[in-house]
């Protein structure tokens, strides 16, 4: 038998980057986010320049935390568990190093594009197309340094974690792919294949399960692996483990829906979405219990090391951001909290607790194993775990009251039947006072970041690097048995194609019983006769609207309540966005809705506001928009922009891309007449009368009773 035995060795190098390249983003994305929390109240942090305003700031924060800090973590987690899970280094450390390289190319055209506004503005997705392209090709080229590892392991079955891992690889394949089909314009704009409800469905089935498949299957795997490692002991419930992951990727697939509750999308996908939401509660305490029961009698250990300390909050985060997720869905429920803080408090429970603060022990377990020494001090790190767990506090708790305040003071009435506190900013300025304590815990989050990186870096200089670690084992035979003890789960997984299959077949169900119908069914979209296409000149300031991230804080959806259509006027139609690419519907409003804005107020309105915005709302917290007034608008890819739509399915008439820029041009010298009038001199060439001529024409399809 001993000569069967093969030598081999697992390479560190790779893992050592991608926890570098983690620690660094993830303190990046961090400071970004404590920035545009601090912008909430105090503006003028941007200092007047038009890349660093919370709209453009907020899409770099939410990729670099997602995809630079967690992404990278990722890779550095199965890197370093797979090829020891299954006896093989990994398939091809070119591959590796191609796969390292091009995920740091695109975190970096991350933060050069986002701030300039080049975003296709659907959330977790707004890297436009070419960058979507290299995301594909780096993913097919992890995938396949994965699956041929699987292929040549000396292991014959399958660990949890290694589930975990290939329901990750596929199901985001499907989800990128899927949400990004989309027409090119240049080189970075495009518009989606899909408009309005379907669009929105298509991106939060997406948006839902990116966090799914990307922010927690994923780390369930790193938890079912790094966990027991660092407990020294088995998982608790090996059964546990087959419900857990059968169920959760099968459940989970379905519930993008709730994000859409109380809009235009058909009543019946939003009860689908609920529905399953709910359900998603077993599977993901099952998880949770999962982990926090293999630590049964090791507790005072668990005081002591400050790796399991990071670990069990971080499962307890991701316990309490499960059930607070399903519940949120909950029709009722969702009433009060969609549009507020409450949902900002919510992902950040999952974002800092779960993902931070596992990613936070895997590192100081890690590095002492990677650099063959101690932790430089336990002290620093059990310090970095009491200052991370109290910032989480500090941010969620006034947070969550946020969210509260938010949602009854726009739903309050008064003894006569009117809004008790008709103008919105109202609301803002209550909510001054709790952003500026979830500023505090974001500090003292990212502090604790900085501890870590000390420590990190002490603890390597005192030690020596191993970069590789030899092991040894025997092949096993690929003999095609019956089931082994008559447990079929056994069967499966010592077949990793069978496995993948049946993967991909569960988490696909959901999604084609809920979209195929959208796209099949002209029903489920009403059209109606009066909502035409946009004319140039709008769609021109549509995409301004785009680039500066207004949906970062307007919404453009009225719900059917009453509070909202006092508030805004008639509530939205699904049949009014059949010309929207790419929607706009939002999922946060810190300022007021736009759907209904059109005609509300003059343009010189709009002019002044963007200009000056306390000159028109004093006390608002909106930036300044100078560059708006100051910049002349490019209308250089018009006639492609037009193209570009009307195979998108946008009727325009045939050619009618050589006379857009003549009514364009047409449009905006009315405009500008019009603010000359009001004594206001702005050339019609300017930015800022294609955001006017857009923000006019919201709402203006079907007659409405404003407010």
């Amino acid at each position: 038998m001993s000569g069967n035995v093969e030598t081999f060795q697992y390479d560190n190098k790779i893992v050592r980057m991608f926890l570098i390249a983690s620690i660094v983003f993830g303190a990046i994305g961090m400071l970004v986010g404590l920035i545009i929390a601090i912008q909430l109240f105090f503006p003028a942090l941007n200092l007047g320049l038009s890349y660093t305003t919370f709209g453009r700031l907020r899409p770099l924060h939410t990729n670099a935390v997602i995809f630079a800090f967690v992404g990278n973590a990722i890779f550095m987690g199965i890197y370093y568990s797979l090829p020891r899970l299954l006896k093989t280094p990994m398939f091809s450390r070119t591959l590796g190093l191609i796969h390292f390289w091009g995920w740091q190319l695109i975190i970096l055209s991350a933060v050069i594009t986002l701030p300039l506004g080049m975003t296709t503005s659907k959330e977790y997705a707004e890297l436009e197309w070419p960058i979507d392209i290299a995301i594909t090709l780096i993913w097919v080229i992890f995938a396949i340094n994965m699956f041929v590892t699987i292929a040549k392991r000396r292991e014959k079955h399958l660990y949890v974690a290694i589930w975990f891992y290939i329901a990750t690889v596929v199901t985001v394949a499907v989800l990128h792919i899927v949400n990004s089909v989309e027409i090119p314009v240049s080189f970075l704009k495009s518009y989606p294949l899909y408009a309005g409800v379907q669009d929105a469905l298509v991106q939060w089935w997406y948006g839902h399960n990116a966090v799914a498949f990307f922010l927690t299957t994923p780390y369930l795997g790193l938890m079912y692996y790094f966990l027991p490692k660092a407990a020294n002991r088995p998982i608790y419930s090996y059964r546990l483990s087959i419900i857990h992951f059968w169920s959760l990727i099968f459940i989970y697939i379905w519930a993008g829906p709730h994000h859409l509750l109380y809009t235009a999308l058909p009543d019946w996908v939003q009860s689908l979405g609920m529905v399953f939401s709910l359900m998603l509660i077993a599977p993901s305490w099952g998880g949770m219990l999962n982990g926090l029961l293999t630590l049964r009698g090791a507790w005072d250990k668990v005081r002591e090391d400050p790796v399991l300390k990071f670990m069990v909050v971080a499962i307890t985060a991701y316990g309490m951001a499960t059930l607070e997720g399903p519940t949120l869905a909950i029709k009722s429920v969702n009433a009060l909290s969609h549009y507020t803080d409450w949902t900002i408090a919510h992902v950040h429970v999952g974002a800092l607790g779960w993902n931070g603060m596992l990613t936070f022990g895997i590192i100081y377990w890690l590095v002492p194993k990677l650099w063959r020494t101690r932790l430089w001090s336990t002290k620093l790190a059990n310090f970095h775990f009491w200052l991370g767990t109290l910032g989480i506090l500090f941010y969620v708790i006034p947070i969550y009251w946020a969210g509260w305040t938010q949602s009854l003071m726009w739903k309050q009435f008064n003894a006569e039947g009117f809004l008790t506190y008709p103008n919105f900013l109202e609301t803002v300025i209550q909510l001054v006072p709790m952003y500026m304590m979830r500023a505090v815990g974001g500090t003292m989050f990212l502090t604790g970041m900085i501890l870590l990186i000390v420590n990190v870096i002490n603890t390597a200089k005192q030690g020596s690097f191993e970069a590789e670690v030899e092991d040894q084992a025997a092949p096993f035979e690929k003999k095609d048995t019956a089931h082994e003890g008559g447990y079929w789960h056994r069967w499966i997984e010592s077949r990793p194609f069978k496995f993948t299959v049946l993967t991909v077949i569960a988490v696909l169900i959901g999604g084609m019983v809920e979209m195929i119908p959208m796209f099949v069914i002209k029903s489920n979209v009403p059209s109606i006769s009066s909502v035409t296409p946009y004319t140039p000149l709008e769609v021109e300031g549509r995409d301004l609207y785009i680039r500066e991230g207004c949906l970062s804080c307007h919404s453009q959806m009225v719900r059917p309540f009453r509070s909202e259509v006092e508030r805004y006027g008639e509530y939205s139609k699904a049949g009014e966005f059949v010309y929207d690419h790419p929607f706009l519907w939002s999922s946060k409003r810190t300022g007021p809705d736009l759907h209904r804005i059109g005609g509300k107020y003059p343009d010189a309105w709009h002019y002044n506001h963007m200009l000056e915005p306390t000159s028109m709302s004093p006390g608002s917290l909106m930036p300044t928009f100078p560059w708006l007034i100051e910049n002349e608008l490019n209308v250089s890819s018009l006639e492609r922009k037009i193209w570009a739509l009307r195979k998108v399915g946008v009727p325009y008439p045939e050619d009618y891309e050589s006379q857009a820029l003549q009514d364009l041009q047409t449009q905006a010298e009315t405009i500008s007449a019009g603010l000359g009038e009001s004594g206001i001199d702005v050339s019609p060439d300017r930015e800022i009368i294609a955001l006017i001529a857009y923000l006019q024409r919201l709402g203006q399809d079907i007659k409405v009773n404003q407010r």
